[in-house]
């Protein structure tokens, strides 16, 4: 160790180094760094000298001295990264990955030992380690606020390396499952499909959202399996008569459709806000948050009288709610979710131009007319016509199929208490 006044010495060598080197007179700013390592194993003076010699070509000169710098001063990550260099013009493949390692047992999130590993392993062809390397990079590459050219350039290296990994691999994994799927059917497939398409990258799993009441350890379900509603079949055989009650409304009295959305003056702008009071997205509700509009039941009596046959939720004063849905041409309700999860929503498509499809999670599907489906609306969940023509679907809830008929008779008499102590949730809502 160097007592003070040699600190101090040391000091006014540095700075005076620093200021040749700033001047452009090297080989002075050298020769003060060589007279400073004469006398101490400075760090910052041994990395000067180790960088020098890179510059010169002497690889095995400034893997020495960086390695001294190194020694002096183990908690500097510049230092590693500087010896990765050198070992790596000195074509030591193993030296800089020890060099780069030892930097990022420093700091894991250090960008340049991050980038360099990804490079190095990319050089190796370990495209396993490169692709998690790489998708390090991208991942905290949001932080960096300026960005060079050469790092843009480096970025959409690594984003096309990733994409090709996940690619190649994700083939690689059809492929070997090719015969194991070939023999099971598409009920079996779907969540197995679901759970490989996620770890490959290809879709995301959606969790339950809900505003309202939400129910526990429910399975979270995009389209429920039709197994749960035996009835189904029942309701699309009745579609032409649906259809064609809902078309006569339309084109005797299109009064009769109110705009889905209508919120209270005052409400901030909000994804909402392009369909409040448009006819864009339209309804005509039988039913709404329990109670029955017998008015516009008299306006579609067989539709109402089918409508009373099935297993409806049936919570006092929340549910069911049965509706007509209509989409203009060109409409697009945003990504929502609904409120509560004790309800499952079942759509029956009665008149579907090409073009009008249906997310909800992960799975789009496209509105066949006739063909009913069951889906849980506190998953997100979008839709949209993209034809020039008007879409129409029958929306009704049930209960959600996971719950007893023990916890449904709870859950009636909760909601009962709750309105008499002037203290309910708010409503269960149908949203599309």
């Amino acid at each position: 160790m160097l007592g003070r006044v040699n600190d101090a010495q040391i000091q006014q060598m540095l700075t005076a180094a620093v200021q040749e080197r700033r001047a452009g007179r090297i080989d002075a700013a050298m020769r003060i760094f060589r007279g400073i390592i004469a006398q101490t194993e400075h760090p910052q003076a041994l990395n000067a000298l180790g960088l020098n010699a890179l510059k010169q070509g002497d690889h095995a000169a400034a893997a020495a001295l960086l390695e001294r710098a190194i020694a002096a001063d183990p908690d500097a990550p510049e230092l590693r990264l500087n010896l990765a260099r050198a070992r790596r013009d000195q074509n030591d493949d193993k030296g800089e990955e020890a060099a780069l390692q030892g930097a990022l047992s420093l700091d894991q999130r250090n960008f340049p030992a991050l980038a360099r590993m990804a490079e190095l392993l990319e050089r190796r062809g370990d495209v396993a380690g490169a692709s998690e390397r790489w998708s390090g990079v991208l991942a905290m590459a949001p932080m960096i606020e300026e960005r060079s050219p050469e790092l843009e350039a480096m970025l959409e290296h690594a984003r096309a390396f990733v994409e090709h990994a996940r690619a190649a691999f994700a083939a690689r994994i059809d492929a070997g499952l090719a015969e194991s799927r070939a023999a099971a059917s598409p009920r079996d497939l779907r969540r197995v499909d679901a759970c490989v398409d996620h770890a490959l990258g290809r879709r995301e799993i959606f969790a339950n959202t809900c505003a309202g009441m939400h129910f526990p350890f429910l399975p979270a379900d995009e389209f429920f399996d039709r197994d749960h509603f035996p009835w189904l079949a029942d309701l699309e055989a009745q579609t032409d008569v649906i259809r064609a009650e809902i078309a006569a409304v339309l084109a005797e009295d299109a009064a009769a459709i109110r705009p889905y959305v209508a919120m209270a003056p005052g409400t901030p702008a909000n994804k909402w806000s392009p369909l409040d009071r448009s006819l864009d997205w339209g309804a005509m509700h039988l039913w709404k948050d329990g109670q029955r509009d017998d008015a516009v039941c008299a306006r579609v009596p067989r539709t109402a009288a089918i409508v009373e046959t099935l297993p409806l939720s049936d919570l006092p004063g929340r549910t069911p709610t049965v509706f007509f849905s209509l989409l203009r041409p060109g409409a697009h309700l945003p990504a929502h979710t609904g409120v509560s999860n004790v309800r499952t929503i079942v759509h029956l498509p009665l008149i579907v131009p090409p073009g009008c499809a249906f997310r909800v999670g992960g799975e789009t599907r496209e509105w066949r007319e006739g063909e009913a489906f069951a889906f849980d609306d506190t998953i997100e969940h979008e839709a949209w016509n993209r034809s020039d023509q008007i879409r129409a679907i029958l929306i009704l809830d049930v209960w959600n199929p996971y719950i007893t008929p023990v916890e449904r008779e709870l859950l009636r008499r909760f909601y009962a208490v709750a309105a008499e102590a002037h203290d309910a949730p708010g409503a269960i809502g149908v949203s599309e």
